[in-house]
């Protein structure tokens, strides 16, 4: 069946990462080893913080939370990705469509708003140390979550129902690998102007928000850390911090280029590599950064785990 033909269902068509390339296998190869490493590796951190006590405290819970989102944010998009990477037909329905925008919008303005939660959390531990179990009891640890979860949420029964109300009768070909808005919102035959102003708002408003909780709990770090007269007090404190600050600046630099740039700056083949960047790597390098930064709990806790595997094993023979 001919593109042209394809196009006149009611379905969409992906492009994909790659149009017409000779390296398809290659990179089919490299993205499943990402997935499956991500997968992974989110899934082992959210079960080591589950079983071990020693991470049943406020910045383990919370990154439990970062490790389920960044494992539901990339099967939003991998696998449909891998999927038509392998198949003639890389169609996807107006339903199925839909479903992935507000799946993604909704997993990555969670993360927007658990990643400034977090850096709450930091300036809590380093600036308040003995206050800190009370301020960030298990009470306030799941509303602080419960909130990220709702802020998410609200963005993608915000934008989801408009963005699939556009009327769309031109074209069905998607220049994209999923269904990301502004590479659908091409496609519509209405004027979506006033729309992607309203979009453009919104997701300003979005990364300001957490943006200025992170500015503002760093900054109060780093003038409490500069007081600090312990040497391995201040190497504490940067340890601790330290991973969080590369997380969110990999997501909300590649969140920024995407939603906050004009669109003299985007061209559809880095539109789709800064996509890649932070729905397939990002998700991979998150759970990575945390267990390199944070090695003796989380190694710790690993140990700990194959050690009681090891006895209850011995019991049993």
């Amino acid at each position: 069946m001919s593109m042209k033909n394809r196009t006149a269902s009611s379905d969409f068509i992906l492009l994909g990462l790659l149009v017409n390339s000779k390296a398809t296998g290659i990179v089919f190869a490299v993205i499943l080893a990402i997935f499956v490493v991500a997968v992974t590796a989110n899934l082992v951190m959210i079960f080591l913080i589950h079983m071990d006590s020693h991470l049943h405290t406020p910045m383990y819970f919370l990154l439990s939370q970062l490790s389920i989102m960044d494992t539901l944010f990339i099967c939003t998009t991998v696998p449909k990705l891998l999927v038509d990477m392998i198949s003639i037909q890389k169609t996807i329905s107006f339903v199925a469509c839909g479903i992935q925008i507000f799946l993604y919008l909704t997993m990555i303005g969670s993360e927007f708003f658990l990643l400034g939660l977090m850096a709450y959390d930091r300036y809590v531990a380093v600036c308040n140390p003995l206050r800190y179990p009370v301020l960030m009891n298990r009470r306030v640890c799941l509303l602080l979550a419960a909130g990220a979860w709702f802020g998410g949420s609200l963005d993608g029964f915000l934008l989801t129902p408009i963005t699939m109300n556009v009327p769309y009768c031109g074209s069905r070909i998607i220049d994209h690998f999923f269904c990301e808005i502004p590479a659908v919102l091409k496609l519509a035959c209405a004027d979506t102007s006033l729309y992607e102003t309203l979009m453009y708002i919104c997701c300003v408003l979005m990364l300001l928000i957490p943006i200025s909780i992170i500015s503002t709990s760093y900054s109060l770090i780093l003038l409490t850390v500069h007081r600090m007269r312990s040497a391995e007090g201040r190497k504490k404190a940067f340890t601790t911090c330290s991973s969080h600050l590369t997380v969110v600046s990999i997501f909300y630099g590649a969140a920024f280029y995407t939603y906050v740039l004009p669109k003299s700056f985007h061209t559809p083949e880095q539109d789709k590599v800064v996509s890649a960047f932070y729905t397939i790597v990002t998700p991979m390098l998150n759970p990575l950064i945390y267990s390199l930064r944070n090695k003796d709990d989380v190694t710790g806790a690993l140990k700990n785990l194959l050690n009681v595997e090891s006895a209850f094993q011995r019991t049993t023979k």
